[in-house]
């Protein structure tokens, strides 16, 4: 039986950037739960007031599925473990189920802990000992096994022997610098199995790229125990990545770890706390990520239309995640009349119309435009190409003026002059640069017509400067990202006049977003 030890929330916020409120921790803790996982590790209750508030309040959650465990470290050299400040914080936490990390390493035990090879060994057992006293489970987390290994094996095994000892439920085998390769680290896990006679787990960082497949290898050995962490995120280059481990065992090795409803929520979660750690979800995440089922090029589509399973090893759905057909140079006509159906476009791949978009396509992404991250953008140039698109208004002019005196921020104004429905509107706004100033003045000019531009914002806004040889004279690409608050959407321009990019960006952006939300 396999199961799950999640470490998000202590070994995942030793990554660079990720912060979490104790708050955060609590919806974390409930979705990891939701999703199956069997053991979540909250944190390290004698290292921080904010892991000891998340062990206080954790208590107060109705938890289906995963027990809570806490982390820490073996008794200091040279102290009672009944005095110890970590040991006796993690007693207090309140939780049934402690890791206990240990020295496997006898450079670090001379070098870091800076006591002896026998000191340590009493520190193993006498703590695991006073917590298998206090009524806890243990779990015995052997830092830097595989390197221990390697260099003295006998003084390792002796490590693990002392555990075993203290009277450990389960020794974890750590590759805590991630610098084990897959057939070494099996070679090394099939010798600890004929030596030592408890359950085995793994825990594999990835700094050599193969922390998910050294976890399969070690499951494949006979480990019982899996650790690691949602998106793989952790210190360095990070935790092996249950978003990838979950659905390998699942669908690949046959091993329920979760149920198929769990697994279904799969990348919801991942990216629920992709957003919680405040990064980006990630995009190229095999089975989470938003471009795991993405296709591009046209002889994929073709016969993906056919049969999905051509150019798919599973259905999106399975893991919650759902298939992107992507439009670019690269597109057959398969690409377009997929993204058509979407559109709610009957398109026939022998009309003329399909071949004048296609060529469309391929000749304003020779000019600069990106399609990919602007589909709003596409979806407005096929309806234009059908001869099915309405234009909301016309613009007459407009005029940008930007001003900038010494030592105060410059201040730009934007006079525009449109048609809507046949009638003129002639208005001005103030705003912190030219892009600005042009989004106000035409909001202004429009919200009367379409009372929604309320509720529809501008949320990113990006410039890309395609040929820097150019240098200032360079063409640019805008690319925009607006949403009502319920839906995203982006929109495309592209020019060697960063005004008029944005203008096209723009103009698609609003138009997209009032017709979507039906005022027009």
């Amino acid at each position: 039986m396999v199961k799950l030890y999640d470490t998000t929330l202590r070994d995942g916020t030793q990554r660079e950037g990720i912060s979490y409120s104790t708050d955060d921790k609590l919806k974390v803790t409930e979705r990891l739960d939701d999703l199956g996982v069997d053991y979540i590790e909250g944190g390290w209750p004698g290292s921080n007031p904010k892991d000891i508030d998340y062990f206080q309040k954790v208590q107060e959650l109705s938890l289906k599925n995963a027990k809570i465990t806490a982390f820490g470290s073996t008794r200091k050299p040279g102290v009672e473990v009944k005095d110890d400040a970590n040991v006796k914080a993690i007693v207090a936490s309140g939780v049934e189920i402690v890791t206990i990390f240990g020295k496997s390493w006898d450079l670090h035990v001379t070098d870091a802990l800076e006591t002896t090879l026998d000191e340590n060994l009493a520190m193993i057992e006498d703590t695991i000992s006073y917590l298998k006293e206090q009524g806890l489970t243990v779990f015995y987390d052997a830092e830097h096994f595989f390197d221990a290994y390697l260099n003295n094996k006998e003084y390792t095994l002796k490590t693990l022997q002392a555990a075993v000892d203290g009277g450990a439920d389960t020794i974890i085998l750590c590759d805590t610098n991630g610098g084990t390769l897959p057939l070494k680290l099996k070679e090394i896990i099939e010798e600890v199995k004929s030596k030592v006679d408890l359950p085995l787990g793994i825990h594999a960082h990835n700094d050599s790229d193969v922390a998910v497949a050294n976890s399969l290898v070690a499951l494949q050995t006979g480990v019982s125990q899996v650790q690691g962490t949602i998106n793989g995120y952790g210190e360095r280059c990070g935790n092996a990545n249950l978003s990838s481990l979950i659905p390998n065992l699942k669908l690949k090795k046959g091993i329920d770890v979760v149920t198929d409803e769990q697994l279904a929520k799969l990348t919801e979660v991942s990216r629920y706390i992709s957003e919680v750690a405040n990064l980006n979800p990630p995009a190229h995440k095999p089975y989470v990520g938003d471009s795991a089922f993405a296709h591009k090029g046209g002889i994929h589509v073709s016969a993906l239309m056919r049969n999905p399973e051509t150019y798919e090893h599973l259905k999106p759905e399975i893991v919650g995640n759902s298939r992107k057909v992507l439009v670019s140079e690269l597109s057959g006509k398969s690409n377009l009349i997929y993204k058509a159906q979407e559109f709610g476009i009957e398109l026939d791949k022998d009309t003329e119309e399909i071949t004048q978009v296609l060529d469309k396509i391929k000749t304003l992404e020779h000019q600069g435009y990106q399609f990919e991250g602007a589909e709003a953008s596409f979806e407005i140039l096929m309806k234009k190409a059908m001869g099915t698109y309405q234009k909301l208004f016309e613009l007459e002019g407009c005029r940008i003026i930007t001003e900038k005196t010494e030592g105060l921020t410059p201040n730009s104004e934007a006079t525009i002059k449109v048609k809507v429905n046949n009638q003129m509107v002639h208005t001005a706004a103030e705003g912190g640069g030219p892009v600005n100033a042009l989004d106000s003045a035409l909001r202004k000019a429009l919200i009367e017509f379409y009372p929604v531009l309320e509720e529809i914002h501008l949320i990113d806004y990006k410039v890309r400067v395609l040929d820097g040889n150019d240098g200032t004279a360079a063409k640019v690409r805008v690319l925009i990202e607006s949403s009502d608050g319920h839906e995203s959407w982006g929109t495309v321009g592209a020019s060697t006049n960063i005004i008029e990019a944005s203008w096209q960006a723009l103009v698609d952006s609003i138009e997209y977003g009032i017709k979507l939300k039906g005022d027009n």
